[in-house]
């Protein structure tokens, strides 16, 4: 049996990849700041559910996140997928009346936050035997491509990327394989708004084609799924008729 922990699992896209992956044999380790949305999502993989440990996670606190993999190795002795998954936005104001404050936490989260776990994973990769793991990053089409009034989210999201590529690089000699999967208007709470119109690069609001969060839950265990000699380093995974290809 595979272990997998899955940050940011209590809703959205971190729930149906965690789900997916229980789905898919994986026992899965679920970190997120509210125990009550990881039990819903313990609840919600129904017979499986025995698979799924609830871990409470700061993944900004650095000893929060060594909690999370400390617990991980004491239950199952291994891991062998990091999804890093967790991640917040700032409000779409300008951005030159954006807050320190806003900006950092937004940093703090979704880029320092992803660097503690990845340095983590590779502590507890490098020592086990077998040696070796993957760790799978959530970019997002804004690691390519800005939305309006979006500066923190999409700066932090142009680093995951970078992350990725250095990941990837310095894993290599511990059999660590690192990919990076870009999500576009997967159809979660956060893409609720899309029904209604959101802003786009001409200033206008328009509505934008979703698609179902299930296929991203699919796609990672697609990438998980392989050999660790084999690493989907890039994979885009969209609503076909969102506008990316033309964005801006």
């Amino acid at each position: 049996m595979k272990i997998a922990i899955v940050t940011g699992a209590g809703s959205g896209i971190g729930r149906s990849a965690a789900l997916t992956l229980l789905r898919e044999g994986y026992a899965v380790v679920l970190a997120g700041r509210r125990r009550e949305a990881l039990e819903e999502t313990v609840a919600a993989a129904g017979a499986v559910q025995n698979r799924a440990l609830p871990v409470p996670t700061d993944i900004t606190d650095p000893a929060s996140v060594r909690a999370l993999f400390a617990k991980t190795r004491e239950a199952y002795g291994r891991l062998d997928l990091l999804f890093n998954n967790a991640g917040i936005s700032a409000p779409g104001v300008l951005l030159e009346e954006l807050t320190f404050e806003q900006w950092k936490a937004v940093v703090d989260t979704n880029l320092t936050g992803a660097f503690l776990c990845t340095q983590e994973a590779f502590r507890l990769m490098k020592a086990q035997d077998p040696m070796g793991g993957r760790i799978i990053n959530n970019g997002s089409i804004s690691a390519y491509v800005p939305r309006p009034n979006s500066a923190p989210y999409t700066a932090t999201k142009h680093a995951i990327a970078g992350l990725t590529r250095s990941t990837a690089l310095d894993g290599r000699k511990y059999r660590i394989a690192c990919g990076q999967i870009d999500i576009g208007n997967a159809a979660t709470d956060m893409a609720e708004k899309m029904k209604t119109g959101v802003p786009q690069a001409d200033g206008s609001i328009a509505v934008e084609p979703t698609m179902s969060v299930d296929h991203v839950g699919e796609a990672i265990v697609y990438m998980a799924n392989l050999p660790l000699e084999a690493n989907v380093l890039f994979m885009t995974v969209m609503a076909t008729n969102m506008p990316y290809v033309g964005r801006g």
